[in-house]
């Protein structure tokens, strides 16, 4: 398709001269994708070279690229935020100078100056059309300010990732449950979806027991598997849906689910078995923050996160001192989204707060040409979310049944180190409590105490997770009694 070459040819030109990306090339580009499949049924095999699709490039290239990039991008927030100009200019930096061996010359961001003046962040020479929030689980919600452009692009990227990242199809129907006012993905997610053709579905963060009903009803439509195929929801969301199925007696059989994408929360391995037990489906995860779309991470097949270099610029730093992490220890993921993705709200080594750990050496996976860490850990709050993180807390508690999902827990200073309390059922089982300590040991957590309450009131405060946004609907839940019973 001449078209489309020329498109590619022009976005490719955009990168290589930092200059503004056409919306209509990347459009035109996802438009032809979902017409190859129409035609054929499957991508053509030079998909691979679409963007976003992470395909190695040498490492000189690579170098050349980032500088260019990381110039730009600095250019462009010292010139048109008003935060950035008054950095540079009382540091006497010059963006043009930079290199990725200078670059920490530029100060960390902290996410409490972009909560704080969101609009001293948003460059001069754009113009605002979507103000998108994070949903402030863990504070007060962010403000990120996006262009018509930045959507723009941003839904044809999706597209493509949709239908070669998740295999996604005209005959499938995709559900999101995640909380309606995270305006940002829920458009990107409808809007991606139904260009492709397949069926999209707005559950939100409802009750269990009603989104299971959504879940299980047949569709009835022509040309659609007859159940939603698809569910994107956020890890502890997934966990509620996971509890009410196995306590109401939902089995797997009873849904369509083909494939689950989680999200915004770490994901245990223990919850990752069980939903798919419960729910069916494959499980899938990804990396994004609203603040540094496009940047991400994708998992590979060895368990590592991989991260983007062609839209943004990852630092992995010591969350307190600000000096890059060791390998094999912990810090903090710091993110520099590129100019020309971004041209609204501009951020220079943001700190995202999101823990990870540098592998000790280099890996062999498919994906090894980018930059590796593992799976997010939790979020920094102090030392203590690195000696025990969130990860490897839900790791040990979701294992077990006599834990209500999701898990509820607080990690208090004690005499000899951190005591972990934690609510289980009512009465539960003999044996939990020593369990739990066995392998808290096994897993290496240094704690001092494992204390269970079967009690909400008796337990220390416990922080605030995304099923917690529960939305409110007048749809009853229907009784289990008269749910339609699948074949055995």
């Amino acid at each position: 398709m001449f078209g489309t070459a020329l498109s590619q040819l022009r976005y490719g030109m955009a990168i290589l001269r930092n200059r503004r990306i056409r919306p209509q090339d990347l459009e035109r580009i996802a438009r032809d994708l979902v017409a190859t499949l129409a035609e054929f049924g499957e991508p053509g095999a030079d998909s691979a070279l679409l963007p976003g699709q992470a395909g190695a490039v040498d490492p000189a290239v690579r170098r050349t690229v980032t500088e260019r990039s990381l110039r730009a991008t600095a250019r462009a927030a010292a010139r048109h935020t008003a935060y950035y100009r008054r950095t540079f200019d009382t540091l006497g930096l010059d963006p043009r100078t930079l290199t990725p061996e200078t670059w920490d010359q530029v100060p960390v961001t902290p996410k409490t100056a972009l909560r704080g003046l969101p609009a001293a962040f948003v460059s001069a020479a754009s113009s605002p059309a979507l103000m998108a929030l994070t949903t402030g689980t863990s504070g007060t919600p962010t403000t990120v300010w996006y262009s018509r452009a930045e959507v723009e692009i941003a839904v044809a990227m999706s597209t493509v990732s949709a239908v070669l990242g998740m295999g996604l199809r005209p005959r499938h129907t995709v559900a999101y449950a995640g909380c309606s006012r995270a305006t940002l993905p829920l458009l990107n997610v409808e809007e991606s979806v139904t260009r492709i053709g397949a069926a999209f579905v707005q559950i939100g963060t409802v009750e269990p027991a009603v989104a299971l009903n959504r879940l299980a009803a047949p569709l009835g439509l022509r040309g659609k598997a007859p159940q939603i195929t698809h569910l994107t929801v956020s890890a502890s969301y997934l966990a509620a849906l996971v509890e009410e199925a196995e306590q109401s007696g939902w089995r797997a059989a009873d849904f369509g689910l083909e494939s689950i994408g989680v999200g915004g929360e770490p994901l245990s391995d223990p919850l990752r078995e069980r939903a798919a037990a419960a729910l069916g489906g494959t499980l899938s995860t990804s990396y994004m923050m609203t603040e540094t779309v496009p940047s991400g991470g994708t998992p590979c097949t060895e368990g590592h996160l991989h991260h983007t270099t062609e839209f943004g610029h990852l630092e992995v730093l010591d969350p307190v001192t600000h000096a890059p992490t060791r390998p094999g220890a912990v810090g903090i993921i710091v993110q520099t989204p590129y100019v020309p993705y971004r041209d609204c709200t501009l951020l220079l080594r943001y700190a995202t707060g999101d823990l990870v750990r540098l592998p000790e050496n280099a890996v062999g996976c498919e994906l090894g040409h980018l930059p590796a860490t593992s799976p997010v850990l939790g979020r920094w709050s102090g030392p203590l979310s690195v000696e025990v993180p969130t990860r490897s807390v839900l790791n040990l508690l979701e294992a077990e049944p006599e834990i209500p999902l999701p898990a509820r827990y607080a990690l208090v200073d004690g005499p000899s180190g951190p005591r972990l309390h934690v609510l289980v059922r009512r009465s539960p089982a003999t044996g939990l409590l020593g369990r739990l300590e066995e392998r808290a040991t096994a897993q290496g957590l240094a704690l001092d105490a494992v204390v269970l309450h079967d009690d909400p009131a008796s337990m220390p405060a416990t922080g605030p997770v995304r099923a917690d946004l529960r939305e409110q609907t007048f749809e009853p839940a229907r009784p289990a009694a008269v749910r339609i019973a699948s074949p055995a």
